[in-house]
């Protein structure tokens, strides 16, 4: 398998286990590989237009002009983020994407944000293996500094995420959640 053939493996959502060396070969390179980019993004001052064409390197897609992300950011894969326009990350988010994660136009997504798409089996035999959820955060979305989303969740359009939650399951749209767990507060 290429590395294109693997990209859109896990884009399709297979798990992948620690034995099974090819895959998780693949998995390595590609890690390193968003490394290589990332650190490139972090440990130099770039302008927007630089910024945008590095993430365009990063998930291998034209990222729209009017995304905007204030460094330092982190993620181990890289190739499976899709951004909306007019996406604003703020400083030190670090996205899982090996699951996929698709942020909606306007979305704005606050520091040190965490975003997980991958869990691992439970019982000992698959505690090796990752199990990818995509995570879908809709359009003109707000997700406040700290907030950690978990595999598989989806946040509907116009909603906010507060400071600090801990988001287990789906947010409708129009909705304020806060806590650990996320819980709703008001409908906006």
């Amino acid at each position: 398998m290429n590395m294109d053939d693997f990209i859109e493996f896990c884009k399709e959502g297979n798990p992948i286990t620690g034995e099974d060396k090819k895959l998780h070969g693949l998995l390595i390179q590609n890690s390193y590989e968003a490394i290589r980019i990332t650190t490139k993004l972090n440990t130099s001052s770039h302008s927007r237009e630089e910024i945008v064409d590095i993430f365009s390197e990063l998930t291998g897609n034209k990222v729209d002009p009017s995304f905007m992300c204030f460094p330092p950011f982190h993620t181990d894969f890289g190739k499976n983020i899709t951004f909306g326009k007019n996406v604003f990350l703020n400083t030190g988010c670090s996205f899982q994407d090996r699951g996929g994660i698709r942020i909606g136009d306007g979305s704005m997504i606050g520091m040190n944000v965490a975003i997980a798409t991958l869990n691992h089996g439970l019982d000992l035999e698959t505690r090796n293996t990752t199990y990818p959820s995509p995570v879908v955060i809709g359009k003109n979305v707000w997700i406040g500094s700290n907030a950690t989303i978990l595999p598989g969740v989806t946040i509907g359009d116009n909603s906010v995420v507060a400071a600090g939650a801990v988001v287990t399951k789906d947010v409708p749209e129009n909705i304020v959640v806060a806590g650990v767990p996320a819980k709703f507060m008001k409908k906006i």
